[in-house]
């Protein structure tokens, strides 16, 4: 059933193309085709995903899947860590979430999903999946072979790993297809980062696992639209074949676990640092804030700050206003810290503070790379695959977290843009329309005054 709230969405899905054609290279060449295949192709895979029966109950049962993974990878931690790694305790607890530690009962699952990726990709099986999605992309989209092929990597890799897959044609890249894949690896995330997302947000939003694999699949081809609205192809260019070979080889099934493992663990270790210290600076930053007047009786923080800035984004991907200033500071969290910590300060929020549909929504648009310190891992990731084209690429990075930022926003207007009974939710409450919105601000203005 169309709904209200679902036109609501549809703003948000132009507003994310018109912000993208704004700064555009060449106005003129707008791809019309391809925005419209690409709406669809993201329309059509949500639809076959949860709509038909068989996939729909497909997809749910990554969630058996996801859950038998965390407590696999529970058996390690708790052999390694004791009770700090979820075993029971030595001693009376009186504050049962005291004993979540995060370091010990969710990175480890990424060391686990990066050492099974890495079997998986010896063993030729994820190689065959992603062949399946670049060759999809590259016909249905009209992707050049080794973009296609990079783009469909990097929704299960991540966006350091998807130029090896494709190293040997990365000379033969157009300035347009070089954007595309850092824009798409940005608007994805690797699978060894999937299932920890599921697990932070398994407590508060239903079958998580399958919304947050079917986030980093349909915003692929949200992540190529976008970038060629910025950087159109140019007639004559790209197109470049690929024959699917790729210097990401193992020597054996156990090189791949150990070799995956190292992998992984370098993952952790940059998670965890990256937490500390944006965890670290945020609090800095409100410290400095703190000496400012208070608005409103209450403080000024950085956390008010982004909310009030992205609340009208996240109204038009179509959440109730009185929710968009929470789900705006999500949104500015992905951006200015990571993805992982808005994941974090989405699962604090405690279930009846936000309704599962808006949780939803927020989940495919904080799942993605987009954020200020994946600038510095593209350059840096890029620049020792191509350091002939290490200029091309700092020139280009700011417009690629731009249009992988706003891919997951484009998803997620997708998404909501869609009747709720689609994905098993019912009722809550209706989002308020743009007329009732400017009415409450101008009430609110008026009670200031």
């Amino acid at each position: 059933m169309f709904r209200l709230e679902n036109a609501q969405s549809l703003t948000g899905l132009a507003l994310t193309i018109l912000v993208c054609w704004l700064v555009s290279e060449n106005r003129k060449a707008f791809p019309w085709r391809l925005a419209v295949g690409a709406v669809a192709v993201q329309l059509l895979l949500i639809f076959l995903l949860f709509g038909l029966p068989a996939a729909r109950g497909v997809v749910l049962g990554l969630s058996d899947a996801v859950d038998s993974l965390a407590a696999a990878t529970a058996h390690g931690t708790q052999f390694v860590f004791g009770y700090l790694g979820g075993s029971p305790p030595p001693y009376q607890v009186t504050d049962p979430s005291a004993a979540f530690v995060f370091a010990f009962q969710v990175l480890p699952l990424i060391l686990v999903i990066s050492a099974l990726s890495a079997l998986l990709w010896h063993w030729k099986i994820l190689k065959w999946i992603i062949r399946g999605f670049g060759f999809l992309f590259e016909k249905v989209l009209g992707m050049g072979g080794a973009s296609a092929t990079a783009t469909a990597a990097n929704i299960f890799l991540g966006m350091v790993e998807t130029p090896i897959i494709i190293r040997a044609y990365l000379d033969k890249l157009t300035r347009s297809e070089l954007f595309m894949m850092m824009v798409v690896g940005l608007a994805t995330v690797a699978g060894s980062t999937m299932v920890a997302y599921s697990q932070i947000l398994a407590k508060v939003l239903p079958h998580a696992a399958a919304h947050v694999l079917v986030a980093s699949v349909v915003s692929a081809p949200a992540g190529v639209l976008l970038a060629r609205v910025i950087i159109p192809e140019k007639k004559g260019e790209g197109g470049v074949s690929a024959d699917y070979t790729s210097l990401l080889r193992y020597e054996s099934s156990i090189d791949a676990i150990s070799r995956g493992v190292a992998d992984g663990l370098m993952v952790v270790l940059n998670v965890s640092a990256i937490l500390i210290v944006f965890v670290a600076l945020v609090a800095i930053g409100n410290n400095i804030l703190s000496l400012l007047p208070h608005l409103g009786g209450q403080p000024v923080t950085i956390e008010r700050g982004l909310g009030i800035i992205f609340a009208p984004l996240a109204w038009t991907l179509g959440i109730p206003w009185e929710e968009a200033s929470k789900a705006g500071w999500l949104l500015g969290v992905k951006l200015m810290l990571t993805e992982f910590i808005g994941f974090i300060e989405l699962g604090k929020i405690p279930v009846g503070e936000m309704t599962e549909r808006t949780r939803m929504i927020m989940t495919y648009a904080l799942c993605g790379f987009a954020n200020v310190g994946s600038v510095g891992i593209t350059v840096s990731g890029l620049g020792v695959l191509m350091p002939e084209r290490r200029a091309e690429v700092i020139g280009m990075v700011w417009k690629a977290l731009l249009a992988g930022f706003l891919a997951t926003c484009m998803t997620a207007s997708v998404v909501g843009a869609m009747p709720r009974e689609l994905f098993g939710i019912g009722a809550d409450h209706a989002a308020p329309s743009p007329s009732s919105v400017a009415a409450a601000a101008a009430d609110a203005v008026a009670k200031k005054k």
